[in-house]
């Protein structure tokens, strides 16, 4: 397995954490910042996708082309990376030298704005001519006394607005202009949220924090700006070099006044306000948090900080609706470019809403855990993944489209352990409430809850092969408890551990459990002995995870000092070890007193996997690295860096010494507890945020680990979310006994002399997968079967990955259904004496097949329903049936049994099933 290919594919588990929200030019998209990454979802073709990028510190504001194409990506410390959007890479990295609040490009896309300190600077757009360095600045505007919060633009490009937590907006010019003076636009008592021009015009709208809205009217139109001409040497045009540099440099700069003088606004741009209006009535204080218009509609979408927002008609304030959307604070609002979609960003439970305003319906409703996630699963056949949080939510996610389509929350404490049974539509689940819960992925529901004779914390949950024994370990008792799946009865309580339980599994393919405990021993337990213990493996350390490998042949357990060991569970003997304390390399947290190299000797392996073929191990702690071993070198082969991001914890190894003062460490001085941000619902009578709050910097570290049953993927629990790592499909050159004679032409040569066979041995030696694709459907679909039987038993495991892998991409579905079916009869038995090294290709191809089956099923349902639809209107007609419907009435009876969920999850979280 080429474990040195896998790749960051996609976060799940998290949607927004902080920034802006961005459409995409077709409004088809939403762009959401996630932690120090950035996710595209296409609501269209329902998926998502995060961008191969991550940026040092989380995503503070995200700036969009107008044609779509870039992206400047702006993080907490002021580092922007210029990104195509077209291949999804980055261009170019530059430095703010300071904290940035917004950036927005012009509609011309010759220009971009950022809002930094109490200044704004105009930079020219990169992408329009070849150049050295991509942002170059062109002006600097001054006038502000506070923080610049939010910027717009004019349609024609030619002035833009700024506001400011002075509660000023200024209006600035692009070019200089004559009759354009710049000074601040009061009226507010609060910061400026967000400053919007009318569409065709100078006229503006300010929104504050306070709730208040100012309509300001220009007496001039854009088109009346006339440009500032030269005078004096200015006007000469054939002045030398050094005066053209020196006026170059008088222009890079402009100085704004508050209160110009009357002399100076003669004949000059003025603006007066028209009117004022208030978003709360009645002395409600509600902050207003977030805030976007739609020109062209006159639409004004408003956010508060109780989780409501409103729409209003401008200019006349007129209120469309008002609704509730989540008991957290709006923290951005974005419109589509036809105005019917609208997104919201709720940072403090990570939601992501975006909501059809005219047919008053969700069109994607996503949330992630509001705490950590601890534990994952994967379906056996690997379309889905279960994940269990501190929060007490069960969520399933969808592998291929990145979405979670269901959520539980019978649990009412932190969940410690989640599992699928072998049939892929069953999970059981452990909590920390002292239950397990089954759930059915049919029905949505919590069909089974095993309890204990008395209160007990569970921390780990198993179910063995066939789906009929559940066990759970627990924590406090150190008993592990066994219950039936048909009946829901407690069977047995396993007592012999003298320490809490940390980790349980059952061997794939015997009658085993194997229970890891703090007391130092790992026990093997016979289920059809009467849940004899038939072998204690004596530790050197307390157990924290074990899990065996996919044949059952081998057991793999992570202790306390550091180590893996590998056992054989039939002898009960050690077969080897792995010492990864050196491999963990933990960083330092902010307020630790010893250095990382000494506090690592505290640090051990808590979550371990086998990968699907059983040749590694993936091993991940506290740390921001996952270690990959070779079982039988015991060797380290490749360490995965999850994250980067400087926003978290204990990601560095040394702290930075500019931190260290006389006093302490300035780490321990909480600057941000009086922001805005602070706290969503404050106290009453506090207008500022609630002073007690505390901003908690969460600490990196991987909970749980799993590698996928297809063995194309792996996916890790980590502070940043649920990351998934992939098999690099874009992986240019890989050959297979590669030789001197193998080439395209003489592939495509033996391809054309019918010599199918050796064409398609020769083409997966090259394996470049174009031309394995053009070999393979260059063969006529009645000589499959005698192909396929002419292959070598080698080659026979690559076709079916090539199979599997097309399945995802191809049209032809009905020729490589031909391709499976063939192989699969011709080799079936050989394939059967090898079914456990086969066994992740075969996951894979069955996991592609139904994908496409679960997509033609329901289109013929559809089509079946909608035809006797129309018979059963003929028949109320008077028009005679022509035939009998399709399907008899069993079918119909068991479809109508069958209910399907949306895509999207509706209607699954708590407090989302209605809108208030």
């Amino acid at each position: 397995m080429a474990l040195f290919s896998f790749q960051f594919s996609n976060l799940l588990g998290t949607v927004y954490r902080c920034g802006n929200l961005n459409f995409t030019c077709d409004g088809n998209s939403v762009i959401s910042p996630v932690g120090n990454r950035v996710t595209v979802f296409d609501l269209k073709n329902n998926k998502s996708s995060t961008l191969p990028l991550a940026t040092r510190y989380n995503v503070k504001c995200v700036g969009l082309s107008p044609d779509g194409r870039l992206a400047i990506i702006v993080d907490e410390g002021g580092d922007a990376l210029l990104v195509s959007l077209v291949c999804r890479s980055v261009l170019h990295h530059f430095h703010f030298k300071g904290s940035v609040h917004s950036v927005s490009f012009s509609p011309d896309g010759r220009k971009f704005v950022v809002t930094k300190g109490n200044i704004a600077q105009m930079y020219h757009a990169p992408g329009r001519k070849r150049e050295f360095n991509a942002f170059v600045l062109d002006k600097t505007y001054f006038g502000p006394y506070d923080e610049t919060t939010c910027i717009d633009w004019t349609d024609d490009s030619r002035c833009f607005a700024v506001g400011s937590k002075d509660t000023s907006t200024w209006v600035f010019g692009a070019e200089r202009w004559d009759n354009l003076i710049y000074y601040a636009l009061g009226g507010h008592k609060d910061a400026i949220v967000a400053c919007f021009f009318e569409s065709g015009s100078l006229d503006l709208y300010t929104i504050s924090q306070g709730g208040a809205l100012c309509v300001w009217q220009c007496d001039t139109s854009p088109e009346g700006l006339r440009p500032k001409a030269p005078t004096g040497w200015k006007a000469d045009l054939l002045q030398g070099e050094e005066e053209e540099e020196e006026e170059r440099e008088e222009e890079t700069t402009v100085r704004g006044k508050t209160a110009p003088a009357p002399e100076e606004q003669q004949g000059k741009v003025k603006y007066s306000r028209l009117a004022k209006y208030f978003f709360n009535k009645e002395g409600d204080f509600n902050n207003l948090t977030a805030a976007a218009f739609h020109k062209k509609t006159h639409l004004l979408v408003t956010g508060f900080a109780s989780g409501i927002f409103h729409l209003h008609e401008l200019p006349e304030f007129n209120l469309i609706h008002s609704l509730s959307i989540s008991d957290q604070r709006v923290a951005s609002i974005a419109v589509n470019g036809s105005g019917d979609w609208i997104a919201f960003g709720c940072a403090g439970l990570g939601q992501l809403l975006v909501w059809e305003w005219q047919s008053e319906s969700y069109v994607l409703k996503q949330q992630g855990h509001f705490n950590s996630m601890v534990s994952l699963a994967y379906s056996p056949d690997g379309q889905y993944i279960v994940t269990g949080g501190d929060d007490g939510k069960v969520k399933v996610w969808n592998t291929l489209s990145g979405f979670c389509f269901v959520t539980f929350t019978e649990h009412s404490s932190g969940v410690t352990g989640v599992t699928f049974t072998a049939t892929g539509y069953v999970i059981v689940t452990s909590s920390m409430d002292g239950t397990v819960r089954a759930f059915d992925l049919h029905r949505y529901r919590n069909f089974r809850t095993f309890t204990s004779p008395r209160p007990t914390q569970f921390s780990c949950v198993a179910v063995d092969c066939s789906g009929e024994v559940v066990s759970a370990g627990a924590q406090d008792s150190f008993g592990v408890f066994i219950w039936s799946m048909q009946t829901g009865r407690l069977l047995d309580v396993l007592s012999g551990h003298e320490g809490p339980i940390s980790s349980l599994c059952f061997s794939p393919v015997k009658s085993v459990l194997a229970s890891a405990s703090w007391d130092r021993t790992v026990r093997l337990w016979d289920m059809a002995d009467s849940w004899r213990t038939t072998e204690t493996l004596g530790l050197t350390s307390d157990a924290l995870a074990v899990t065996f490998r996919p044949d059952g042949a081998e057991l793999a357990v992570a202790t306390l000092n550091s180590q893996i060991t590998f056992w054989d569970p039939e002898n009960a003997v050690q077969t080897g070890s792995i010492e990864g304390r050196h491999d963990l390399k933990t960083g330092r947290k902010e307020l630790d007193k010893v250095t990382a190299k000494h506090s690592a000797k505290g640090k051990a392996f808590t979550a371990l996997c086998y990968s699907a073929d059983g040749q590694s191990v993936l091993a991940g702690g506290m740390s921001k690295f996952v270690c990959i071993y070779h079982v039988k070198e015991q060797i380290l082969r490749k360490k995965f860096e999850i994250s980067r991001n400087l926003s978290l914890d204990a990601m560095e190894e040394f702290l930075n010494r500019r931190k260290m003062t006389e006093f302490g460490n300035l780490a321990l001085i909480d600057q941000d507890a009086g922001a805005e941000d602070g706290v969503a619902i404050p106290l009453p009578g506090v207008k500022k945020g609630d002073m007690s709050s505390r901003h908690l910097k969460p600490e990196i570290r991987v909970t749980s680990l799993r590698f996928s049953p297809t063995g194309r993927c792996w996916a890790a629990t980590t502070t940043e979310g649920l990351l998934v790592y992939s098999l690099d499909a874009q992986m240019l050159f890989d050959p297979f006994e590669l030789d001197t004679d193998v080439t395209p032409a003489r592939i495509r040569a033996a391809v054309r002399q019918q010599d199918l066979t050796r064409a398609i041995l020769m083409a997966f030696r090259l394996n470049e997968r174009t031309l394995l694709q053009e070999v393979l459907e260059s063969v006529p679909w009645d000589e499959v079967e005698v192909v396929s039987s002419s292959l070598p038993e080698l080659y026979v495991e690559k076709v079916l990955e090539f199979l599997a892998s097309s399945f995802e991409v191809s049209r032809h579905l009905e020729f490589y259904l031909i391709w499976t079916q063939k192989l699969l009869l011709v080799h079936g038995q050989k394939l059967k004496s090898r079914a456990g090294k086969v066994l992740p290709a075969v996951q894979f191809l069955q996991k592609s097949i139904q994908r496409h089956l679960d997509g033609v099923s329901k289109l013929c349902d559809w089509n079946r329903y909608n035809i006797q639809y129309a018979l059963a209107v003929s028949e109320q007609r008077g028009i005679k049936r022509p035939s009998e419907p399709l399907g008899s009435e069993e079918e119909a009876d068991a479809s109508d049994d069958d209910d399907t969920l949306h895509p999207l999850g509706e209607g699954q979280e708590d407090g989302d099933r209605q809108l208030v």
